[in-house]
C-alpha cells in the first residue's frame, strides 16, 4: 500500500491540476477574470440588439447574480468532506452522483465546455489577428482567416508545455489585465462615436420566427459569457489548505474581486454599445467601430493576447483529464515526452476544428446553451440539492430550483437558435477559403 500511494503521489505531483498548491488568492481574481470575461464580452451588444433593452438588461443581470451563486456554491463544496478535496469538476459529481454516473453526467459537459471553448478561441484569434492586420495595413494584400488561425495557434504549440496552472499565471494576469482594457476601449470608443444617426432598437428580423430564434440564439450568447465555472474547482485546487484556513477564503475573495471586474467589463460594453449603434451592431463591437484606426489596432491585439491567457485556462482541465487517463488507466510513464505529444496533438486538433468551421456567432449560441448552461447555471444547484438535501421549500430549496429552471430554459432554447444561425451562415461558406 505504501509503496502504492508513493507512486500514486509522484503521478499527482505531476498531473497539472494537482503539481503545486501555493497559488495566492489573487491568482484565483486574475484566473477567474481569464476564465470568465472571454472575447464573448464583444458579443454582448448584438445579443442585446437580439433581446431588447428591458429583457436584454434583464438577462444581464439575473446570469451575473445566478452565476455568483452557483461559483459560490462551488467554492464550498470543494471541501465540505474533511480531509477531502474535490480538485476537478468531475470528482464533485462523482461525489454527487454516484462514481460511474458522476462521470457520465460531468465529464461530456465539461469536455464539451473546454474543447468548444479552445476552439471558438482559436477563431477569435484567426479574426482578431486578421483584423489587426488590416487596419494597421489596409493596402496590403489580403491574406485568409486560414493562414491567422496557424499563426494564432503557433503561439500555443509552444504555451500549451506550460507544466500547471501556476505556471500560467503569467500569462493570465496579462490575460486579465487585457480583457480590462479592450472592454473599456469597446465602450469607450463607442461613446466617442455618439449615438449613430439613423439608430433603431427594434428587432432587426422581419419575421416574428426570425426574432423568436435570435431571441434565443442571444440567451446562448449571454451564456457564454457567463461561463468561467468549468474551472473553478481545478483553480482552487492550486491554493494551499489547513483545516484552520479552508481555501475558500482565499478563493472567494478572487471570485468577489473578478465579478466586479466582469461587472466593469460587461455592462457598460453592452448598454453602451446597443445604445450607440442599435440594432445594426455587429457581432463583434469592434467590427462596427473603424475609427479611430490605431485604437481599434490596439483593442484587436488585446484581444489576441487575452484569448492566448483564456486558450491556456481551459485547455489546463483537458491537458489534466488526458494525462490522468494515459498515465492511470493505460499505465503509461509520467514522462516530458508523453505530455509533448498529448499537448501538440490537442492543439493541432482545435486549430483544425477552427480553420474548417469559422463561423463564430452560431457556434457560441449553440454550445453557449447546450453546455455552458448546464455547468454554469444548474448543475452546482443540483450536486448542492444532492449532497446538502436542504428542507423543501426553505429558502436554499427555492433557490435552487430557480436557478436549475432558469439554466433548463436556457440550455432547452439557445441551441435552436444557434444552430439556426449556423444553418444560415453554412447557405453561403466554402470550406478553407
Amino acid at each position: 500500500m505504501e509503496e502504492k500511494s508513493a507512486k500514486e503521489k509522484a503521478i499527482d505531483e505531476w498531473l497539472p491540476i494537482t503539481s503545486s498548491r501555493n497559488a495566492k488568492w489573487w491568482y484565483s481574481a486574475f484566473h477567474n477574470v481569464t476564465a470568465m470575461v472571454g472575447a464573448g464580452v464583444l458579443s454582448l451588444p448584438y445579443a442585446m440588439a437580439e433581446l431588447g433593452w428591458g429583457p436584454g438588461v434583464t438577462v444581464l443581470i439575473l446570469s451575473w447574480i445566478i452565476t455568483l451563486y452557483t461559483l459560490w456554491q462551488m467554492v464550498e463544496m470543494h471541501e465540505m468532506v474533511p480531509g477531502r478535496r474535490f480538485d476537478r469538476y468531475h470528482e464533485l459529481g462523482q461525489y454527487a452522483f454516484g462514481e460511474k454516473l458522476g462521470l457520465y453526467i460531468v465529464v461530456p459537459q465539461q469536455l464539451i465546455v473546454e474543447v468548444g471553448v479552445c476552439i471558438v478561441y482559436m477563431v477569435t484569434g484567426g479574426k482578431s489577428l486578421q483584423k489587426f492586420h488590416d487596419t494597421v495595413c489596409s493596402t496590403c494584400k489580403h491574406i485568409k482567416l486560414t493562414y491567422f488561425i496557424m499563426i494564432f495557434a503557433s503561439v500555443h504549440f509552444v504555451l500549451s508545455h506550460l507544466p500547471n496552472f501556476n505556471s500560467i499565471s503569467g500569462v493570465s494576469l496579462a490575460a486579465a489585465v487585457m480583457s480590462l482594457s479592450y472592454s473599456t476601449i469597446a465602450w469607450g470608443a463607442s461613446v466617442d462615436k455618439g449615438v449613430q444617426p439613423d439608430v433603431q432598437y427594434g428587432y432587426k428580423a422581419k419575421t416574428t420566427a426570425g426574432t423568436v430564434f435570435n431571441f434565443f440564439s442571444a440567451l446562448g450568447d449571454v451564456a457564454f459569457a457567463y461561463a468561467g465555472h468549468n474551472v473553478v474547482l481545478e483553480i482552487q485546487a492550486t491554493i494551499p489548505s489547513t483545516p484552520e484556513k479552508p481555501s475558500k477564503g482565499p478563493m472567494w475573495r478572487g471570485v468577489i474581486v473578478a465579478y466586479i471586474v466582469v461587472a466593469l467589463c460587461y455592462f457598460p460594453v453592452a448598454l453602451v454599445g446597443y445604445w450607440m449603434f442599435g440594432n445594426s451592431v455587429q457581432d463583434n463591437i469592434l467590427i462596427s467601430l473603424e475609427k479611430p484606426a490605431w485604437l481599434i489596432a490596439m483593442a484587436n491585439m488585446f484581444v489576441v493576447v487575452h484569448v492566448i491567457g483564456s486558450y491556456q485556462i481551459y485547455a489546463m482541465p483537458v491537458f489534466d483529464m488526458m494525462e490522468t487517463v494515459l498515465v492511470k488507466k493505460l499505465n503509461f510513464k509520467p514522462s516530458t515526452t508523453l505530455r509533448f505529444i498529448v499537448r501538440n496533438l490537442y492543439v493541432a486538433f482545435t486549430m483544425f476544428i477552427g480553420i474548417t468551421f469559422p463561423f463564430f456567432g452560431g457556434l457560441l449560441g449553440f454550445f453557449g446553451g447546450f453546455a455552458f448552461a448546464p455547468t454554469t447555471y444548474f448543475l452546482p444547484c443540483v450536486m448542492w440539492l444532492a449532497i446538502y438535501k436542504p428542507r423543501k421549500f426553505s429558502l436554499s430549496w427555492w433557490t435552487n430550483w430557480i436557478c436549475i429552471v432558469f439554466g433548463l430554459m436556457l440550455m432547452i432554447l439557445s441551441p435552436i437558435g444557434g444552430l439556426r444561425q449556423i444553418i444560415l451562415q453554412a447557405k453561403d461558406y466554402e470550406f478553407y477559403s
